[in-house]
């Protein structure tokens, strides 16, 4: 059985003709297995190194240069929480919003709740220093938050 959906396979190779040469659709191709299963198995970069025509050596570096990448072992929760640490964020309250939603939720950055429903993320600027403190939950900016914005946006309230 295959690692890769037929969808995520046909993405990875509407890229190839975006790219120089099938190496360089590495970084897409971990973006969109990631985005479809929540991680990247060891399956999965198999069949991404056999698409690429690539050892998977080569995808393993690739994967593990970006901490943004997450594998079976710690997968991303179902909605994933970047918490701005930017000088201006941290001058507006990030730090102790970053404190207080880890111990509300029970998590470290990085980790998983419990019930898997949020991922907690450190961002090291999300470029919205007007809007501090912010942050970027799944592709959606949030600007001026409280932690208890947060918190439900982590619960998918």
């Amino acid at each position: 059985m295959s690692a890769l959906s037929e969808s995520a396979k046909q993405q990875i190779r509407d890229h190839f003709s975006r790219y120089p040469n099938k190496q360089a659709v590495t970084l897409p191709a971990l973006h969109i297995v990631q985005q479809e299963q929540g991680c990247v198995s060891r399956a999965a970069i198999v069949e991404i190194a056999e698409m690429l025509e690539l050892a998977p050596a080569q995808i393993v570096d690739t994967l593990s240069f970006y901490g943004f990448f997450k594998d079976e072992k710690h997968p991303l929760g179902k909605r994933r929480i970047w918490v701005c640490r930017s000088l201006a964020c941290a001058l507006r309250g990030g730090d102790e919003l970053l404190a207080e939603v880890c111990d509300r939720l029970h998590v470290q950055p990085g980790d998983n709740t419990a019930d898997g429903t949020a991922t907690i993320e450190l961002a090291e600027c999300l470029g919205a220093c007007d809007g501090a403190p912010c942050i970027l939950i799944d592709d959606e900016l949030q600007l001026n938050v409280t932690a208890d914005e947060v918190v439900a946006l982590a619960e998918g309230r």
